[in-house]
């Protein structure tokens, strides 16, 4: 078995699996009758790439900062986990959770994050590429990556504000140096930006599964809005230890608050001081021609700039995307919760009628989108659907939600009708590989931010009329912690054990069937397949290596069971029975 902390774990759909999760996942490790093709792609974009006056502008493209004023950080070290300059501060709390408050023109928010965070930032900057470079470990490969990433993104900065670029400059000239032959900082922080919404035009694939949800009036224990959500990114174990909870004070525009990861200014989940609240949710995508918008932009915009429902609409409405994506918009002024759905052609928002309740899994319900056959696509073959009727089961179950009844929702690891159907299954609400999940209370602009590991450590409460007034600034304290949500006692059970050392396992079955000669040994897959025993994949992965091996009768039993288990997806499904019908074939 490999050492655990130089493995990494990702389940995954044959190889294809990234995710909402991979921040990058375009897969180059092509299949051979790929080859050519990618090869010849990537020449023509090389082509692209010398000839093209957009290119060359996107490269030398700096945003103008010098009609900002500022004030280069000194930042005072207080302890090893406590820093300050002026009135901005980095902390961690005991919960591991590093607290940013900083405030500013947008060129000094910039700065006074990334003067704060820079190693943290670096930090997570290795972790991204080092997981890059895994993916491309050819030299060639990753040069014609560059060429691809300045032809890709050669109009992004078109369509980012001026105020995000500014601030986005500040905050890059605390990246690293190493990196610095992929692109200039400035340009990398905005690819980083991006990355997500890259991937998930690349590969065709919301990847993931987040899961959000928002309930008022009836269905809440006081009738104040509360919004739920899971976000299921995953890029490795590394990448998740330092996550960040940001305290915006913009020079212009509303105070607000996100929770993401070092060198990230756009926004996946957060909050601002007028209850405005977003979320993001992946959909099914085409490949566009040409970066635009990320979204993680949009969503920041709406943060700072929007107090009501209808005027977050006209924010996200002005933005070109380019990538489908759901965001759910919660509003303590509304008192209501909507879904905006953006996609590159096409604009839709979602709104209850005689409701008090909202769902958002990965699949598009506006009539602007009702006849859309990627989105229907979705519907039958993913699991999007599949979580959005165990939402509606578990809102049956507990009546009158409250901040802990909204967490042992987001933790809950169970197929329908309470069926066990393997830790990871991404059919789960709790796919046990989120980045964090949040809860909202809108009207009393509380929000509770989840700790290490997963969603199942404690829910760390912070009173945003607190933070953002001087009481805040006087007792030094962030966390509002007597509102503190208990971790799940699932983290102390003997199946979390298992689970974890699952990873491993299969990250090591992985290689084995990856690998021309390596052969596991008889107990293996036996133990493997005990550490999970009611999740389809471990069947299936046993399946594919006794199929290498060809061992077919072994192979045969194992696909067989792998049926009989709750298949995350149709393809899923289908891939065993080709093994399945191939296997006959072959003993014929």
């Amino acid at each position: 078995m490999k050492n655990k902390d130089n493995t990494q774990f990702v389940i995954q759909n044959e190889a294809k699996r990234s995710e909402e999760s991979n921040i990058f996942v375009i897969d180059f490790s092509f299949r051979r009758n790929d080859k050519r093709l990618i090869f010849l792609y990537f020449g023509l974009i090389l082509i692209l790439n010398i000839t093209s006056c957009g290119v060359r502008k996107s490269i030398k493209h700096i945003p103008d900062v010098k009609k900002y004023s500022l004030e280069i950080p000194k930042v005072k070290t207080i302890n090893d986990s406590t820093f300050s300059f002026n009135q901005n501060y980095l902390t961690k709390n005991k919960q591991h959770l590093w607290e940013l408050y900083i405030k500013g023109n947008p060129l000094q928010l910039g700065y006074n994050n990334g003067a704060l965070t820079q190693n943290l930032m670096q930090k997570q900057e290795e972790i991204f590429f080092s997981k890059v470079e895994g993916f491309v470990p050819s030299k060639f490969k990753q040069k014609l990556l560059r060429g691809f990433l300045k032809w890709y993104n050669r109009k992004m900065y078109l369509n980012v504000r001026e105020d995000f670029q500014a601030e986005l400059y500040g905050l890059s000239q605390y990246s690293s140096d190493k990196y610095d032959f992929i692109a200039p900082k400035f340009r990398r922080a905005m690819y980083l930006h991006g990355a997500h919404d890259i991937g998930h035009a690349m590969q065709d694939l919301m990847v993931v599964g987040c899961t959000s949800l928002a309930v008022w009036n009836e269905n809440t224990e006081d009738g104040d809005l509360l919004i739920g959500r899971n976000f299921d990114f995953y890029v490795g174990d590394e990448f998740a230890k330092n996550k960040l909870v940001e305290f915006i004070e913009p020079e212009n525009g509303i105070p607000y608050m996100s929770v993401s990861w070092p060198g990230m200014i756009g926004v996946v989940s957060g909050m601002n001081k007028e209850g405005i609240t977003v979320t993001i949710n992946a959909g099914k995508s085409k490949i566009p021609l040409t970066a635009k918008t990320p979204i993680s932009f949009v969503t920041r915009e709406i943060l700072q700039y929007a107090t009501t429902i209808d005027e977050a609409i006209a924010i996200a409405k002005k933005r070109k995307v380019f990538v489908s994506e759901s965001i759910l918009v919660g509003s303590a002024n509304d008192k209501n919760a909507v879904i905006i759905e953006v996609s590159p052609n096409n604009f839709g928002v979602y709104r209850v009628e005689n409701k008090s309740k909202v769902f958002c899994t990965n699949h598009f319900q506006s009539e602007a989108y009702k006849n859309d056959k990627r989105n229907q696509k979705q519907i039958v073959e993913s699991h999007s659907e599949y979580r959005y009727e165990k939402l509606q089961e578990l809102l049956q179950e507990n009546k009158k939600l409250n901040p802990e009844k909204m967490a042992s929702i987001l933790r809950d690891k169970l197929g329908l009708k309470d069926e066990k159907i393997g830790y990871g299954n991404e059919k789960a609400i709790n796919q046990l590989l989120a980045h964090h999940a949040v809860i909202f209370s809108p009207q009393k602009k509380l929000v509770w931010v989840s700790s290490n590991p997963y969603q199942l450590g404690e829910f760390v409460c912070y009173d945003l009329n607190e933070i953002f007034s001087d009481k805040r600034l006087k007792s030094g304290e962030f966390a509002k912690s007597e509102l503190n949500i208990a971790k799940d006692p699932f983290v102390d059970s003997q199946d979390f054990e298992n689970y974890e050392e699952f990873k491993f396992a299969h990250s090591e079955i992985q290689n084995a069937i990856d690998s021309d000669d390596m052969i596991l040994t008889d107990d293996f897959i036996p133990h493997y397949q005990s550490l999970n025993p009611d999740f389809w994949l471990v069947y299936y992965q046993s399946g594919k290596y006794y199929f290498k091996q060809k061992e077919y009768l072994k192979a045969k039993t194992e696909f067989e069971k792998a049926l009989t288990k709750e298949i995350t997806t149709l393809p899923d499904k289908e891939n065993v029975e080709k093994y399945l019908k191939e296997i006959l074939r072959k003993l014929n």
